[in-house]
């Protein structure tokens, strides 16, 4: 069983860097391997294992924290985690231990607090953009206008990096709607150093005062077809800022 990987559209711009490593895996599930079996094949710093051997009431991050192996169940949502810890792996490493740390503290409370809450929001529906200021500037005020039409060519000097497994999933069937919690990157750090930046980035503190901006990943320039004005306008999806 394929499990939805072969939903997967890998020509998509937004999956340019999970590419050449996620084909080959998808490939081998699709012809019957587990997600489990064929990700733990890939050579991660943590092993990839079967969500039963996650003992009942035990905390997945803390779970991963103290055996170093990630529970896997067969589809696109652990799929993609699997991509990301290929891709990114300092940074899952930070955000586990930065996890387990609270849940050392506090205990699984019924409702996450503000870090954990962060921490999830980050691991899940993160993007990673590296932009110029007036770019930085623009998205911030949810100047939409500007943002994608008056300084669209600026956005050949940026580059969004998708993060989180989540926002990734719902990518497969593309909605407008679709919307990202975006991380700011200085311009300049080549993709080979982004993961360890990251890592020492975020911190506690930092998170939990939630440091992202929403952006509509569909608007990119070139990640959607017929991207004119009156697509920027459409006021449900690109929202203005709230009063004050």
């Amino acid at each position: 069983m394929a499990h939805g990987l072969e939903l997967i559209g890998w020509d998509a711009p937004w999956l340019t860097g999970y590419r050449d490593i996620g084909v080959p895996l998808a490939q081998q599930i699709q012809a019957g391997g587990s997600c489990a079996e064929v990700l733990d094949g890939a050579g991660a710093a943590v092993r990839f294992v079967p969500q039963t051997e996650l003992p009942t009431g035990m905390a997945y991050e803390q779970f991963i924290f103290e055996r170093q192996r990630v529970p896997t169940r067969d589809g696109l949502h652990d799929f993609f985690n699997g991509l990301a810890w290929l891709h990114f792996p300092q940074t899952k490493r930070r955000l586990n231990r930065l996890q387990a740390a609270q849940i050392a503290a506090d205990g699984v409370q019924p409702v996450r607090g503000p870090l954990r809450d962060a921490l999830t929001v980050f691991d899940e529906n993160a993007a990673l953009l590296q932009a110029p200021d007036a770019l930085w500037a623009a998205l911030v005020a949810r100047d939409w206008q500007q943002l994608f039409i008056g300084l669209r060519p600026l956005w050949t000097q940026a580059s969004l990096t998708l993060f989180g497994h989540a926002l990734l999933e719902k990518l497969v069937q593309p909605r407008k709607a679709i919307t990202a919690h975006v991380y700011p990157v200085p311009q300049g750090l080549a993709p080979a150093a982004l993961d360890a930046w990251l890592a020492q980035d975020l911190h506690g503190e930092r998170l939990a005062g939630k440091p992202f901006v929403p952006l509509p990943v569909l608007g990119v320039p070139g990640w959607w077809p017929e991207q004119d004005a009156a697509f920027y306008a459409d006021a449900r999806v690109f929202r203005p800022p709230r009063p004050g």
